[in-house]
């Protein structure tokens, strides 16, 4: 029983590829972690199924990844198998009617954003510039506080282990800022999406006007997880973390970003300890300053 099984039995399987005492500073946006265990791409969903299976009978924990922009994984790494969504779950579909596509959970999201406007589909340009895959965007609805991908989703496919796949209307699911009633336990596979047929210099200039106010607003191009925290109902995390005098605070390689006070940036010699000792030191600032205990929006693996 446990990791060496498990690593027997997955050796060879068709459309899975397996790397042991995988870095996954390399897949993250942080650029920050240790190593997993097991790291497993899965390119079909037969191949995802038996992967866990497998993992499951073995009593290896598992967890999905993206491509890990929202996540700080442990400087010990994750005692575990990390699995990513390979070749079938990378494809995109466009329907008869022109307007309406299925996408893989695995597509990279500005891939997403590209692709719609090269068909001259509008609806989507509120996510230009937002990292990830459309499977992370759609488990965090993923967008503004004015616009998400949730509002333009019309069916989820997912799968429950040791169950099966599942499917969703976007009626059946509830949709709110940065959160969604998707079963946690599911692993998204691909979603159906419907758009509106658009002048193409239109939805151009609507992708720079976006595009223009990250630039401006955010640390674009920098290693960090986009927002640290969300944001309470009618508040700014980033305006109470600045008004605490927190900009530009430090330990370590990491920095509270003095473009957005809501960004937590790796300078480039951060640890995942001096990113938690940041996010630590703001949480504790505003809730003594405003009674305001803030929640997390990046995901931790391995701590």
């Amino acid at each position: 029983m446990g990791l060496f099984n498990a690593v027997m039995s997955l050796s060879g399987s068709i459309d899975t590829d397996l790397i042991e005492d995988e870095r996954l500073a390399r897949h993250t946006s942080y650029r920050i972690g240790g190593r997993a265990s097991l790291f497993l791409i899965c390119h079909s969903y037969h191949s995802l199924r038996r992967t866990i299976d497998v993992l499951t009978r073995e009593e290896v924990p598992w967890v999905i990844l993206g491509k890990g922009s929202n996540l700080l994984v442990s400087d010990d790494g994750y005692r575990g198998a990390v699995i990513t969504l390979g070749r079938e779950f990378q494809r995109s579909v466009l329907s008869e009617d022109g307007q309406t596509m299925t996408v893989g959970a695995g597509v990279i999201l500005a891939r997403l954003v590209n692709d719609a406007f090269s068909r001259g589909l509008s609806g989507l340009e509120f996510a230009v510039g937002i990292p990830g895959t459309v499977g992370g965007a759609v488990s965090m609805n993923a967008g503004t506080r004015d616009e998400w991908i949730g509002s333009l989703i019309e069916d989820i496919v997912t799968y429950k282990p040791g169950a099966g796949m599942r499917h969703y209307r976007h009626d059946d699911v509830f949709w709110a800022y940065r959160e969604n009633g998707l079963p946690k336990d599911e692993i998204i596979l691909e979603t159906t999406l419907r758009l509106t047929p658009a002048n193409k210099a239109d939805i151009r200039a609507k992708m720079e006007r976006y595009l223009v106010r990250r630039r401006r607003t955010q640390p674009v191009g920098s290693a960090c997880c986009g927002s640290v925290f969300r944001n309470p109902a009618g508040r700014s995390v980033g305006a109470m973390v600045e008004e605490c005098g927190l900009k530009g605070f430090s330990v370590g390689g990491a920095e509270v970003s003095p473009v957005h006070a809501n960004f937590i940036v790796n300078s480039g010699t951060a640890s995942a300890s001096d990113v938690v000792a940041v996010i630590q030191h703001v949480y504790e600032k505003v809730k003594e300053t405003y009674g305001v205990e803030l929640q997390p929006e990046v995901k931790f693996l391995g701590f």
